[in-house]
């Protein structure tokens, strides 16, 4: 997208669902401004933005199976959605028990699902966001590898070929271990070494230019939202200051082949790699207050939005569900100041309660929800 260029925003016109989670059926209409979903915990609400975010990666942004989405006593589960910019007017996704799944793009099924990933753009902000920052590394890599993978083709790709060439030298590698024949099947880990270097090469490349290219905005972000201690992000891992990482990593796959076989993993490569977050040089996950682990998460939401901004030109939608919980005022305005600096499209909004609505989002249709079922409010 070049500078004179004007971001579009992603719009979602109307959702209806079906035995999805606790909801039977609902249809909703989404004005262009969005809405605020207004109900107790266990209602409803939060399914509701997972069934949007849904078309963002055709799975649970929980980490659901998608037969565990399907609702108590049914079969399958069918979402469909109407929508503005996104790659679609009209999308639907269905899954049953058994695991299969359909997807349909403006009424044809897409050869391949991966064509239909981001459909509908969007960026969920949600308490337990704060796992990317005091989670495990792999909380950090899932963020990198979703906000590259749908901004980023060729990182898409890499991604891809990269995981199946892990698989397949981890299987080798449990194979050699079991087996006699350990050189025959030593040498059947070593034939997916090239893929694995190939395609990593690109995975650390790409998540290094990424962090060098944000870690000034992250430090901005985390100060203009009130933290007072300087805060860095940077990408972690064996190669990644490598300047020739597939090479590198070729010749590491070599050296630690044995060892490997012992454990039978793959110990080293970017599926190891971390996303390092830290104030006044102190890692956040160690020494960061909630308050301060909540804020550094806001602004990787915040990131990740930009991110798809700059690369495709379009606003994704964003999903805030009760983000702001446990945050004070003072540090939730700033973050709102700082959403409509970079530019807000349409909004999904969910608190408990309507006096937890935020000022600045007052102006949204309210629905009510309660049990799964989806009312305006005002509405008999």
């Amino acid at each position: 997208m070049t500078a004179a260029t004007t971001p579009k925003a992603a719009r979602l016109a109307s959702l209806a669902l079906r035995d999805f989670r606790n909801i039977t059926a609902a249809e909703i209409a989404f004005p262009a401004e969005g809405v605020a979903f207004v109900g107790e915990n266990g209602q409803g609400k939060t399914n509701a933005v997972e069934a949007i975010a849904y078309f963002r990666l055709l799975r649970s942004m929980r980490g659901a199976r998608d037969r565990d989405l399907i609702r108590f006593g049914a079969t399958a589960f069918h979402l469909a959605a109407t929508m503005q910019h996104g790659s679609a007017e009209r999308a639907t996704v269905g899954a049953d028990r058994t695991g299969r799944k359909k997807v349909t793009l403006d009424g044809a099924e897409p050869e391949k699902l991966a064509e239909a990933l981001d459909v509908l753009p969007s960026v969920s902000f949600s308490p337990r966001d704060v796992d990317l920052i005091a989670g495990a590394p792999s909380e950090r890599r899932r963020y990198l590898d979703i906000t590259l993978a749908l901004t980023s083709p060729s990182y898409l790709h890499a991604l891809r070929r990269y995981r199946a060439a892990l698989v397949r030298r981890n299987a080798s590698l449990r194979d050699a271990a079991r087996r006699s024949s350990v050189r025959t099947a030593l040498a059947a880990a070593a034939a997916w070494e090239p893929a694995l270097a190939e395609h990593g090469a690109v995975l650390v490349q790409q998540r290094r230019a990424w962090a060098a290219a944000h870690a000034a905005s992250f430090a901005a972000l985390c100060a203009a939202i009130g933290e007072s201690q300087p805060a860095t992000l940077t990408y972690e891992g064996l190669l990644a200051e490598s300047e020739h990482p597939r090479e590198e990593l070729l010749a590491l796959l070599d050296r630690q082949r044995e060892q490997d076989c012992r454990r039978g993993l793959t110990q080293s490569g970017p599926h190891r790699d971390d996303l390092a977050l830290r104030l006044d040089a102190h890692d956040l996950r160690q020494v960061g207050s909630a308050g301060q682990q909540r804020t550094a998460a806001i602004v990787l939401r915040m990131l990740e939005s930009a991110t798809h901004r700059e690369a495709t030109g379009v606003i994704p939608v964003l999903l805030l569900d009760d983000p702001f919980a446990e945050l004070d005022r003072r540090r939730t305005a700033r973050i709102l100041g700082l959403l409509e600096e970079q530019g807000v499209g349409q909004c999904v909004l969910c608190v408990p309660r309507e006096d937890e609505i935020p000022a600045r989002f007052t102006r949204l249709q309210r629905w009510r929800v309660q049990g799964g079922a989806f009312a305006v409010a005002g509405d008999a």
